[in-house]
């Protein structure tokens, strides 16, 4: 058996792990490392719970994710889901919901607006993506940070010796106003996606340009 067709198997297999995401109706390919996702799902969330779970796997090099989502039943209005997306996000409380905007159309959902910390914009995606009738979630939420830490390199490391199930010596940060250039090689996407998390809890982060490699 090919590379690439263990990889497959190890993927397809994740998927029928993952409780939350119905295999069924998901066919995965893979070239090089690359997984190819096709077909569909009924909700927007299992659709980024499938992608998760291809991320994961061991060997991936990255995911191109073309899952379509059909959804269940009767269709939801636009209004009832940018009413819905606004309760949701009053919620919680660590969303400043008077900053963050909502727009739907035909089921696509566009968050705009400001906050000061990426785990923010994240949540507030978070808070929309299982809603019933939605399709897909634009998050153009901006990043307005106060001020921007000191040390930031330094920061970003011992965040990672505190977290990574991995060496990360060879990881290098480079930071320039707020902006960070991540460079290393990583064994997973998940570890990828490990360090990329550990630079954005840095207050200040504006931007993260993340060039880790996948080990082949």
């Amino acid at each position: 058996m090919s590379k690439d067709a263990t990889l497959q198997q190890a993927v397809m297999d994740e998927l029928e792990w993952e409780p939350s995401v119905a295999a069924a109706h998901i066919g995965v390919a893979v070239h090089n490392g690359v997984v190819t996702l096709t077909g569909h799902v009924p909700t927007f969330w299992e659709k980024q719970a499938a992608e998760a779970a291809a991320a994961r796997v061991k060997g991936v090099r990255a995911v191109a994710e073309e899952l379509k989502v059909e959804l269940l039943g009767n269709p939801v209005a636009d209004e009832r889901i940018a009413q819905d997306a606004l309760d949701h996000i009053a919620k919680d409380s660590c969303l400043p919901k008077d900053r963050i905007q909502v727009h739907v159309d035909n089921g696509h959902v566009t968050l705009t607006g400001d906050v000061d910390w990426k785990f923010q914009k994240v949540a507030a995606k978070q808070a929309v993506s299982r809603l019933p009738g939605v399709t897909w979630v634009s998050n153009r939420i901006e990043l307005n940070p106060p001020t921007v830490a000191a040390d930031v390199r330094e920061k970003i490391r011992r965040a990672l010796e505190r977290t990574a199930p991995f060496d990360a010596e060879g990881i290098v940060v480079q930071e320039d106003a707020g902006k960070i250039t991540l460079r290393g090689e990583v064994e997973t996407l998940y570890e990828r996606d490990l360090v990329e998390r550990a630079a954005w809890s840095v207050p200040g982060v504006l931007t993260v340009n993340d060039k880790i490699e996948i080990a082949r």
